[in-house]
């Protein structure tokens, strides 16, 4: 007992710094647009009134935040390098307007260095063609020099555990859904399209494939098994939607919309994106985004609180530090690092002390990548980054939450703590013990994720649950008269 309440004090510790955090200090000028977000108390009628008095078009509640709307003024130029604060001021002296914020476009990069597997032995569970190529859910070392390279999952597959009844979601640049490796797991009801405004989250096809990001990320979570396409999903029989949000214009309001989307439906968020990864840029969640992770936590799931997973970020040629990266860093997201097949730290990682745990990716350009599907109803083996660590990790822990559908989102952080392993990623420096007795390091969290002690810790017959979370407030004086 007194080990959890050690951690619960480190998270404790994580929350400070994100309410302490400074959102906005940003690399490069700003583009506002004309859309305002404004707290308005009595309801969408009140919202419409203000809207209709002030020139203003009412676009709608924000998300599932209550009292929080978006307008759009209906002279003012779509975009400006200049805000129009004088719009701001005359909506804050509206004695119904409690609070009000021009939008501004918010740079945001999906977390894919830019940079192929021979086959190999492999345990011949699955007809699907690159099923050989998933060296990370099988010991299949194509070099007696390689430390063993396992996520533990096949032995919960075995058990039957495979992500039915959990749905995730991918917050990206778009699903392809009627991808024949995705298409079966498809879920309408967790995806929208908040780039075009409609529930078709389909991506735009481009001469370069830009946007096949999201649909990567999605069918390392919930590619179909034994249909002789692809490879398998980790969750391979969960349900998976996307939202489109990041192929256009990124606001606070966006942002907002798609962490907060459907969330007594979704239970899993997956993103593998943040601020720019180049060395000087501190920001994190606006005021929206914010409240949406708080609404997640306290309502999501039926109270349970909806299941954030983050890519820690691949600045680290840079001289990155994801505790400059307000989402990977929030005691609500749970931040995933990577490994390299070699076991090693990969020349993109960040270091920083809010990483919670590491699965694979891809490492040196000799190293193995991941498998997915990929744009245009085809296969990849060449996925890159801590993009594809994170949706692993929210593979992984579908496959928790169907084994105990009633873990809170403070217990799965709990049990990724306790069971993510030390061992597998011993030869990187930097390992330290913490007041909890757990091996920590600042690039790998608490080690490599176990997909089976995960799920038998998460025994519904065993697990006893966390204590309440405690907090830890520190005044300073130091500017008081």
């Amino acid at each position: 007992m007194k080990q959890i309440d050690c951690l619960s004090l480190r998270f404790a510790a994580l929350a400070l710094f994100a309410i302490c955090y400074t959102p906005d200090i940003a690399n490069g000028d700003k583009q506002y647009v004309n859309e305002w977000a404004v707290e308005v108390v009595g309801g969408p009628e009140v919202a419409k009134a203000i809207a209709e008095e002030l020139e203003y078009n009412f676009v709608g509640q924000i998300g599932a935040l209550q009292n929080h709307y978006l307008l759009r003024h209906k002279i003012h130029p779509r975009r400006s390098r200049r805000s129009a604060d004088h719009f701001t001021k005359r909506l804050f002296e509206d004695e119904r307007v409690s609070w009000a914020e021009q939008q501004y476009e918010k740079q945001r990069s999906k977390r894919s260095p830019a940079r192929d597997c021979k086959d190999c032995m492999a345990e011949k569970m699955f007809i699907d063609p690159m099923w050989n190529q998933q060296w990370y859910l099988q010991d299949t070392r194509t070099s007696s020099s390689l430390p063993k390279l396992d996520l533990h999952v096949i032995p919960v597959w075995k058990k039957g555990i495979t992500g039915k009844g959990i749905v995730l979601t991918v917050l990206d640049d778009g699903l392809e859904w009627n991808h024949t490796d995705i298409q079966a797991n498809y879920d309408p009801e967790a995806s929208y399209d908040f780039n075009d405004n409609d529930p078709d989250p389909f991506p735009r096809y481009d001469p370069t494939n830009e946007n096949k990001h999201g649909t990567r990320c999605a069918g390392e979570i919930a590619m179909q098994a034994n249909n002789k396409k692809c490879g398998v999903g980790v969750a391979y029989n969960s349900k998976v939607g996307g939202i489109r949000m990041l192929d256009g214009i990124v606001t606070d309001a966006i942002e907002a919309t798609s962490i907060g989307f459907n969330p007594q439906h979704v239970d899993i968020y997956s993103a593998s994106w943040g601020p720019n990864d180049d060395g000087k840029t501190v920001e994190g969640p606006g005021r929206l985004a914010q409240k949406a992770f708080e609404y997640g936590i306290q309502k999501g799931r039926g109270g349970k609180g909806s299941v954030f997973v983050w890519a820690s970020g691949n600045g680290g040629r840079q001289g990155d530090n994801c505790d400059c990266d307000g989402y990977t860093d929030s005691i609500y997201t749970v931040s995933i690092s990577s490994a390299s097949q070699q076991g090693l730290s990969p020349w993109y990682a960040e270091k920083c002390s809010s990483t919670l745990a590491t699965a694979y990716s891809s490492g040196d350009y000799t190293d193995q990548r991941i498998t997915s599907a990929d744009l245009h109803n085809d296969c990849t083996e060449t996925h890159t980054g801590t993009s594809a660590s994170a949706p692993l990790a929210a593979g992984i822990i579908a496959l928790a939450l169907e084994e105990n559908p009633n873990l809170t989102w403070r217990e799965l952080q709990h049990l990724i703590v306790w069971t993510s392993e030390y061992d597998p990623l011993a030869n990187n420096l930097g390992w330290k013990k913490n007041g909890a007795g757990l091996m920590v390091n600042s690039r790998f969290g608490f080690g490599l994720l176990n997909a089976k002690a995960l799920v038998d810790m998460a025994d519904p017959k065993t697990w006893k649950g966390v204590p309440e979370k405690k907090q830890c407030i520190v005044k300073d004086n130091t500017f008081q008269s």
